[in-house]
């Protein structure tokens, strides 16, 4: 007995050991990879990164274009990089691409633009026109750009159609398929787990909650959603047919016609695509390597000379002067993503911490004007409203705000709009969607099945009230109420600042989405314009000639920017993955869509539970 024991010990004791050593070996590798970050980013001098005479920069976006990035501790994103692990959460700042894009165009250095798509995800047309602007102004240098890509997907062929020349692979793979919006409805499902759901509304269009009391899309639903979609997809047909130097007639909506197109080409989608004046040429990767070197030049090393986004990111920005002491500022504020109540990251608009950005804007003297760039779908109708009484206060301080849209200002991101001295919108924004709702689930049918009940008593009707318990009658009309006086405080904020009757404005209300074009047709804003063109209208209306942009976003924390700074540079010379495409199958990507709408749901945190918020403008 005693020997075994002893056995026991011994095993024991040599697992302990065998993990002890293993968490020694663990933590000296974390400190020495640190330390070898640290050293790298204390003696790495960005002057490293040369650009050779008639390079091409690589426009090679990766992930999703953004107006602002969510915020992502630097140590996890770089474990991830260096791990090379999919990120389907890569962000790519659309002000780093303009600045990009600008700087080539009077580089000398710089004699075409290639444009390597592959990796380059979400992005609404609104972003992909600003980009294309700048594409234009680059050529009209005399320089040029080619398109190389193996497959192009909507968005990329967008970019690609700006280029001198688009190559595409032999066996690749490119259908323009238009824009749709369809979306998962739980009506059913909510019914079998006995789950009792509660909607309050105003708008006829207001289309955020019926998935949750519907199997399907309204009628009304379909209606609207027709009108915006095709908006946006004349314009894209418009742009890439002007580029392309063919008739909008050449885009193939009728699956009849894309059929036989396709079998005149013996089903290769690659050759349909070079017979049908989307492509110039098929090249393979090793054409296109030679082809490349012909036009651009070699740079001795089997490869053509070029130098990548991020590389040249980083060199402008090291090259980039200080701050100037210019007094006068036109100050740039983000609102990008859903608007929640309280203290938000960036990537999320928050009641408190955008007030709060706005807030410090007021407290500047430098700043004479705001720009508020919007790029919200809406959502806390409490927290709009926060925000809005911030921006009353800056135009009461005399200081001029303009609202520049971005791919979305709808619900909630009108709201926080309408307010502006003037609105800016893209022709291909997502707007309107003026409309309230509330919304919440009980589980008392649910528990009952379970044998789980709630009692008890309170001194007032309304005592108890929660998710357990059925909704009351007298209930129901308090929400009600609140969610119609809601909608009247909406309808009555936008026709006063618009110089329109409430009559009007419910008229294109109800919570209808629109398109920029056709919002300044109704009047929902001023003028069609990008973010220069509201900076440029916030200095005429501050009467100002000279002055400086400032950027006023939530500081990050100093343990954040030194890690972003020492990993940032750990990237720049180890190098990015090359391939971080990320596809996922059929079942993953239906569970990734269940799971984001019901994540959109769960994050909802309006103290009141009204929303203002256009769930139908996200479109595939």
């Amino acid at each position: 007995m005693k020997e075994k024991k002893s056995t026991i010990a011994r095993i024991t004791l040599g697992l302990f050991s065998l993990l002890n050593t293993s968490r020694k070996i663990i933590i000296n590798l974390v400190f020495f990879t640190v330390l070898l970050i640290f050293i790298i980013a204390i003696t790495r001098d960005e002057k490293n990164i040369t650009v050779k005479p008639g390079s091409a920069l690589i426009l090679n976006i990766r992930g999703d274009i953004v107006e602002q990035k969510h915020d992502i501790d630097p140590m996890d994103a770089f474990i991830s990089e260096a791990l090379e692990q999919p990120d389907t959460a890569t962000e790519v700042l659309i002000t780093d691409i303009l600045s990009v894009i600008k700087h080539a165009e009077t580089d000398e250095r710089i004699s075409a633009i290639v444009l390597d798509l592959e990796n380059m995800q979400g992005s609404g047309i609104t972003k992909l026109s600003d980009i294309a602007k700048a594409l234009t102004q680059f050529k009209s240098q005399g320089k040029k750009i080619i398109a190389i890509g193996e497959q192009y997907s909507q968005n990329q062929y967008y970019l690609a159609s700006y280029a001198d020349d688009i190559w595409l692979n032999p066996k690749g793979w490119m259908l323009l398929d238009g824009y749709g919006r369809y979306q998962l409805y739980f009506k059913s499902a909510l019914e079998k787990l006995a789950i009792s759901q509660h909607i309050f509304r105003v708008g006829t269009y207001k289309s955020a909650v019926e998935p949750y009391i519907r199997d399907n899309m309204s009628a009304a639903a379909k209606e609207a959603n027709q009108v915006w979609l095709s908006d946006l997809w004349q314009q894209y047909k418009i742009d890439v047919a002007q580029q392309r130097n063919f008739a909008v007639s050449n885009f193939d909506e009728n699956i009849d016609v894309l059929v036989t197109k396709l079998k005149a080409a013996n089903g290769n989608v690659a050759e349909y695509a070079l017979a049908n004046n989307w492509v110039d040429a098929l090249k393979t990767r090793e054409q296109v390597q030679q082809d490349l070197i012909n036009v651009i030049g070699s740079d001795g090393n089997k490869g053509y000379k070029n130098i990548a986004f991020n590389d040249y990111l980083t060199l402008i920005n090291a090259n980039t002067s200080m701050e100037s002491l210019n007094e006068n500022k036109i100050a740039v504020i983000v609102a990008k993503g859903t608007i929640l109540a309280g203290n938000q990251k960036p990537g999320t608009i928050g009641g408190t911490s955008t007030a709060a950005l706005l807030r410090e804007a007021r407290d500047n003297k430098s700043v004479k004007a705001v720009v508020l760039r919007v790029d919200s779908p809406g959502g806390s109708a409490y927290a709009s409203e926060i925000i809005r009484q911030e921006v009353e206060l800056l135009k009461a301080a005399g200081k001029p705000v303009v609202a520049s849209m971005g791919t979305y200002a709808a619900s909630g991101g009108y709201w926080i709009s309408a307010p502006a001295d003037k609105i800016y919108a893209s022709p291909t924004t997502i707007t309107g969607s003026i409309g309230i709702f509330g919304f919440f689930m009980t589980f008392e049918n649910t528990l009952s099945k379970l044998g789980i009940h709630t009692d008890g008593v309170g001194t007032t009707d309304i005592a108890g009230f929660g998710i357990t318990r059925e909704l009351t009658p007298g209930m129901a009309n308090i929400i009600q109420l609140n969610i119609e006086r809601g909608y009247r405080d909406f309808i009555e904020l936008v026709a006063n600042n618009r110089n329109m009757t409430t009559e009007q404005v419910d008229a294109i209300a109800q919570g209808r989405v629109w398109s920029g074009s056709k919002a300044l047709e109704l009047g929902l804003v001023d003028a069609l314009g990008n973010l220069d063109n509201a900076i440029e209208a916030a200095a005429e209306l501050a009467n100002l000639e000279d002055y400086d942009k400032l950027l006023i976003e939530k500081e990050k924390s100093p343990r954040a920017l030194l890690l972003q700074s020492l990993l940032g540079q750990a990237l720049i010379l180890f190098g990015q993955p090359t391939n971080s495409y990320y596809s996922e199958n059929t079942l993953t990507s239906l569970i990734s869509t269940l799971s984001l709408e019901l994540k959109q749901l769960a994050q909802l945190n309006d103290p009141q539970g009204i929303y203002s918020f256009c769930l139908a403008c996200d479109i595939e």
